[in-house]
């Protein structure tokens, strides 16, 4: 495994301690970020893609100085198994969105969550995801997702993975544990999912996914709301 793929750890987004360290402008996140030891940083497209790519490569340059890297977080609103061609059609675009801000941000992954499967069988939904998936391939991290209506299991999202070797899974633990009804509650539940990813990626490529960790109550249908630690 190459340098570039050391382990790093940082924060989606910000927090309320942001704004209380005085920090006001997204030109600050390299420092903010810097400051609590941490080497990496997710921004968040969660409401639509913002970030100018002028701010977004001062945010770059500024990040560099502290060897921190960027990741974005794409639009919630992707739909990539949506009965509806245009919505998934406007989801690559808004991939091809969120890329752009990431290679201005000096970043290499775009996190997205891949829809509903609304008002068809999972397996109809994973093929229409499949499908706009061999679409948009360039730099795309599919998350396992929370709720149980969502299409996000781990294998949903390892097949999707299966669509070019560029494609790195996003595990989310939190949104795991949420759709299994507290599923993972051991080492061995780690280990399970762990060595799932690598049976399907093979060992170099799984060494290299991205990691969510959330705090997320749950209900009888998954994912209730996220909560801050």
């Amino acid at each position: 495994m190459s340098e570039a793929w050391n382990i790093r750890f940082g924060t989606a987004g910000t927090s309320d301690s942001f704004a209380a360290q005085g920090y006001k402008s997204s030109l600050d996140v390299p420092e903010y970020t810097a400051k609590m030891g941490l080497n990496a940083f997710e921004y968040q497209c969660g409401r639509g893609v913002r970030l100018g790519l002028d701010k977004a490569a001062r945010m770059a340059a500024l990040a560099a100085e502290r060897d921190i890297l960027f990741s974005v977080h794409a639009p919630y609103y992707i739909s990539m198994s949506s009965l509806e061609e245009d919505k998934r059609l406007n989801s690559i675009q808004y991939l091809l969105q969120s890329a752009a801000v990431c290679r201005a941000l000096g970043g290499r992954r775009i996190i997205f969550h891949s829809g509903s499967c609304g008002k068809q069988s999972r397996e109809a939904a994973l093929e229409k995801a499949l499908d706009t998936m061999r679409r948009a391939v360039e730099a795309l991290c599919p998350e396992t997702m929370g709720k149980v209506g969502q299409l996000g299991t781990l294998d949903e999202v390892l097949a999707l993975c299966g669509v070019d070797s560029r494609i790195t899974p996003c595990i989310d633990f939190g949104h795991l544990n949420a759709r299994t009804l507290g599923g993972i509650q051991t080492k061995a539940d780690y280990a399970a999912i762990l060595d799932r990813m690598a049976e399907v990626l093979g060992d170099d490529r799984a060494r290299q996914f991205h990691v969510h960790f959330s705090r997320i109550e749950y209900s009888a249908g998954g994912e209730k709301r996220h909560w801050t630690f």
